[in-house]
């Protein structure tokens, strides 16, 4: 019998008997899965992200402001949001899996037109339903880890699948500068695309199909809304969507704005030199990992606490003049930042009560609209006061994360 047919009909069994069988450490199957998650991670992130090198580019080369230039990277982030909430509902009839699927491939296929928008608006235009396309993969990743692996595991699974999105993000950046550097941006992000669909079709072929996920027929409007509503009401949640929004935002604006003010003088960094600061992602790779094992080992919020503070650090250190301790500081911020959030979205699975992909796609919506309307609203603090305005935009966001995840625990203790 086909692999493949065995694993649905286990999973008819299991969903008949009421067990769940979860992809269990040091099976094949955790492993293909471990690298499926991994790849989504990678192509959705450097699909995503690849623009943001691009930006002082795309100021000069289309005449417009810096704020309106990362609007190439805001109207994605912002559409996605949006997909999210519906990707959440779709997936319950279409399955986890497909939907992923067609995400990363009509996303990678999308990258590739933007190489050949002849103006500004049209690259908008494609930007924005790549945005649209790709809010398929990250709430529904999410939750396919929360229904398949064995909760013991949860956390370093899921630092794992955060490690594929820092990768992704890491790889978007720095390869889409250097290329740009030596070939021009269109054939920069039409080698990103093309990248992207390699890490689709590898997606497609290794990952598992679900054995505890059972599809809903139709789509029915009052289910969907009874679940979000539940998630808003959980005491605790509300806290941890609030963490996403603003960590992400704080992340987001600076490594926006951070490429303005190193292609400027006292620096002078060329979209080489610029693109490789961005390999201080690997710090994020190993953050995320390192912190979904932490969490699992010694309390998660201690270590979300924890992140959030170096998260503020990190910034707070750009603020010398110094070319080293600019980069120190956003390797120390990229750190934190990953940390806490494979941290916090691995809680989202923890404290919800069923439907987990409704959970999952309001931690998302709130992280990508963090990402939307922050990383533009960045823009205005840096034309009008410059570098220090949007540190201290970007600290007191992520005073209010810390102050969120203290609330977060406190209600998850009570519930415990």
């Amino acid at each position: 019998m086909p692999t493949s047919v065995h694993a649905l009909k286990t999973a008819e069994t299991a969903a008949i008997s009421g067990q769940k069988q979860y992809l269990t450490r040091g099976t094949g199957a955790y492993r293909r899965a471990s690298l499926a998650l991994f790849l989504s991670g990678f192509s959705t992130f450097s699909l995503l992200y690849c623009v943001q090198p691009l930006l002082p580019i795309f100021s000069q080369q289309f005449s417009v402001s810096p704020a309106e230039s990362s609007l190439s990277l805001s109207l994605s982030t912002g559409f996605l949001a949006a997909a999210i909430v519906c990707a959440a509902a779709v997936s319950e009839g279409l399955g986890r899996r497909s939907l992923m699927s067609i995400s990363l491939v009509g996303a990678a296929l999308l990258t590739i037109a933007t190489a050949f928008a002849p103006n500004w608006h049209l690259l908008l235009v494609i930007r924005a339903l790549q945005g649209l396309v790709l809010g398929g993969v990250p709430a529904v990743a999410m939750a396919y880890l929360a229904e398949e692996i064995e909760p013991r595991g949860l956390g370093a699974t899921m630092g794992l699948y955060v490690g594929g999105t820092a990768f992704g993000g890491m790889s978007g950046r720095v390869l889409t500068g250097i290329f740009a550097e030596y070939l021009t941006w269109r054939p920069a992000l039409f080698i990103i695309g093309a990248i992207g669909l390699a890490a689709a079709i590898g997606f497609i072929a290794l990952l598992p199909p679900s054995r505890n996920f059972v599809r809903r027929p139709g789509f029915d409007p009052r289910f969907h809304a009874k679940a979000w509503l539940g998630h808003l009401t959980n005491p605790a949640l509300p806290f941890i969507f609030a963490i996403a929004f603003l960590a992400m935002g704080s992340f987001v604006t600076i490594y926006n704005y951070a490429g303005f003010r190193l292609v400027a003088p006292p620096y002078g960094l060329n979209q080489t030199e610029l693109g490789l600061i961005f390999t201080v992602y690997l710090f994020g790779i190993g953050a995320s990992s390192i912190g979904g094992l932490l969490g699992d080992r010694i309390g998660h919020f201690s270590v979300l606490l924890f992140g959030l503070a170096l998260t503020a650090a990190g910034s707070a250190l750009t603020l010398a003049a110094s070319l080293p301790a600019t980069i120190l500081g956003i390797t120390v911020l990229t750190t934190g930042f990953f940390m806490s959030h494979s941290i916090a979205s691995g809680l989202v699975g923890k404290l919800a009560h069923g439907t987990k992909g409704h959970a999952s796609s309001l931690y998302m919506l709130a992280y990508y609209v963090g990402s939307s309307l922050m990383g533009s609203a960045g823009g205005w603090f840096f034309a009008v006061e410059g570098w220090a305005a949007v540190v201290i935009f970007t600290l007191s966001m992520l005073a209010l994360a810390f102050v969120s995840a203290c609330f977060a625990q406190q209600f998850a203790r009570r519930k415990a």
